[in-house]
């Protein structure tokens, strides 16, 4: 029922209130006695919202309410209300069709393949702990999350006051950026910034194709750096004062070299650049590998030596402030780096880029597929981990095999220091995806 990222789908499908009222339930069921409840600016979410409300109260659980805000807004509402858990109703950079839940701890944490796994099984056997007629929690309503969540960002970052900043909202619930920048004493120029859940100005996911008009108004307004958001502000990109589109790795490099120093660790997922490690290497810090998704993330930043925590996809943890991925915090603390450090452009100029390759495998037995090739590595090689697929590293770089978690397929990805090095570990890998694949035939 859940993936990395809680459950998603398009609404009436695979995402009903049906679903969401059982979530309520379940989630009380298995101990939370107070949740907050938030929701993205999808109209879907307010049915959903209203029937997860029901389930949580119809077992004697409390709901603090706190409307529609971001999903970092809400992880940290868990925390500031002493709250045993948290939902937030959306698909984050989904389309407009989709809606979802995920529900996060009372840490502010996204919930653990366990915490998953148990509400999966209070909903599949409906085993809910209905409260007595005179037993039924209730429901009130906070505002100021989104005040709070500005001045909580302000507290820990010292955002410039002379800086000109393009923030794109993407039509979703990101104000906060804006409003934190602002409030500062940046100049501050906003694009998609009517809340709607159609996504009608670009389409929510913040990747270089569907930013195109924001890269060109920060080239033509030479403002000092653009902001990007998706549907819920949990992911945030950025473009360089050039007008540049800046690569997630660029940007984890950047970020994780500003906050590590000797001895210090920054978590990552396996299909992360080995440019995050290099540049770790220059202040004696060093990656630590996770599974691809920011829950996965978030729970190795649990470990103190992990002082920060990213995802190439837009995904930034200090885990000092939240364990939630979140975007707004993620732009000040850029604008932060930009002030101090000169120009975004100059920066990203100042990293080497490796080359990369990918690709995927079309197949209906991915996951036995994987399993062959891990097989076969580990009689080839010497440095091969298993974490999520098989990532094998060499010395001139590394290659992951995965099966995908959505689709028929399983992807490949290459990476060196060189171009006929990046060539040659995508050739190996492929080679072991066909092998793989002749031996399950047989």
């Amino acid at each position: 029922m859940f993936g990395t990222s809680g459950v998603r789908g398009p609404v009436g499908e695979t995402v009903t209130a049906d679903l969401a009222l059982d979530i309520g339930r379940a989630l009380v069921t298995d101990g939370a006695a107070t949740v907050v409840v938030g929701r993205d600016a999808r109209e879907s979410g307010e049915p959903l919202r209203r029937a997860l409300s029901a389930g949580i109260t119809e077992c004697g659980g409390d709901v603090i309410d706190v409307g529609v805000q971001s999903t970092p807004t809400v992880a940290r509402s868990v925390v500031d209300e002493n709250a045993d858990a948290g939902v937030v109703i959306t698909a984050s950079h989904n389309p407009a069709p989709d809606n979802g839940i995920k529900l996060w701890a009372a840490d502010g944490r996204a919930f653990g393949e366990d915490a998953n796994a148990r509400i999966t099984d209070i909903v599949e056997r409906e085993t809910f702990d209905l409260a007595a007629w005179d037993a039924l929690g209730e429901r009130s309503r906070v505002d100021g999350a989104r005040e709070r969540h500005e001045r909580a960002i302000r507290e820990s970052v010292a955002i410039p006051d002379d800086l000109s900043v393009v923030v794109d909202l993407g039509n979703g619930v990101g104000r906060v950026t804006a409003d934190a920048l602002h409030s500062a004493g940046c100049d501050v120029e906003t694009l998609n910034g009517q809340r709607d859940g159609r996504f009608p100005g670009r389409p929510s996911e913040p990747t270089a194709e569907k930013c195109q008009t924001a890269c060109i108004i920060v080239e033509a307004t030479d403002a000092d750096l653009g902001i990007v958001h998706d549907g819920d502000a949990d992911r945030m990109m950025a473009i360089d004062d050039r007008g540049r589109f800046v690569s997630g790795d660029t940007l984890l490099a950047l970020f994780a070299r500003r906050e590590a120093e000797d001895g210090d660790r920054v978590a990552v997922p396996v299909d992360t650049s080995l440019l995050v490690a290099d540049a770790l290497a220059e202040v004696g810090a060093d990656v630590t590998y996770t599974p691809v998704g920011d829950a996965y993330v978030a729970a190795e930043t649990a470990n103190p030596d992990v002082v920060f925590g990213g995802e190439p996809s837009g995904a930034w943890i200090w885990p000092a402030q939240t364990r939630c991925p979140d975007g707004p915090l993620a732009a000040c603390a850029l604008a932060a780096l930009v002030s101090t450090e000169g120009s975004l452009a100059a920066m990203v100029d100042d990293l080497p880029t490796y080359p990369i390759r990918r690709d995927s495998v079309q197949t209906d037995a991915k996951e036995a597929v994987v399993e062959r090739v891990a097989a076969i590595a580990r009689e080839g090689f010497d440095d091969v981990s298993t974490l999520d697929g098989i990532r094998v590293e060499t010395e001139t770089g590394w290659f992951l095999v995965r099966a995908s978690g959505t689709e028929p397929l399983v992807r490949i990805t290459a990476e060196a220091r060189d171009e006929g090095d990046a060539d040659e570990l995508f050739e190996t890998a492929r080679e072991l995806i066909d092998r793989a694949g002749d031996d399950h035939s047989g």
